[in-house]
């Protein structure tokens, strides 16, 4: 993601558009992996004039609020934050190994699962479908490839 389609989607969110949410935005769109507000902290401290940790956390909880980023959960129990082009309702596939995070473009509950909540008696209003594990790549390294590691 370069600065201008940043821009373009605050703009559409009516966020204000700042130097810090801009390099934020492109830091996580700049490879399809996932981060912690650390990492991009890490990554953009540099770049942006007196950025601190605290403010890329609040950064970071606008954008997944405002649905432009997906929050990632790992067994570590800590945040983790991927940007994902896919602005409509779907999951993902996260590895555990490399950090790659795949889009399975759709949701694949289905209407079985949700039938099971509404029989109780309850009513559907949201829900977050993540499926953590290996991809293939690192399942099974060849030879003069190797998946890139946490």
């Amino acid at each position: 993601m370069n600065k201008e389609q940043g821009r373009a989607i605050l703009q559409r969110l009516k966020m204000k558009v700042t130097p810090k949410r801009l390099e934020v935005m492109c830091c996580l769109g700049s490879e399809p992996l996932y981060l912690s507000a650390d990492e991009v902290w890490h990554r953009i401290r540099d770049r942006v004039a007196s950025v601190g940790l605290p403010t890329v956390y609040r950064i970071l909880d606008e954008l997944a609020e405002a649905g432009v980023i997906t929050r990632i959960f790992l067994a570590d129990r800590k945040q983790y934050y991927f940007l994902c082009a896919n602005q409509e309702h779907h999951h993902h596939f996260v590895c555990e190994s490399c950090r790659r995070v795949e889009d399975l473009g759709q949701c694949v509950l289905g209407d079985g699962a949700l039938d099971v909540v509404q029989r109780s008696g309850g009513r559907v209003t949201s829900h977050i479908l993540q499926i953590n594990g290996v991809c293939g790549t690192c399942s099974t390294p060849r030879e003069g490839t190797a998946c890139r590691t946490k």
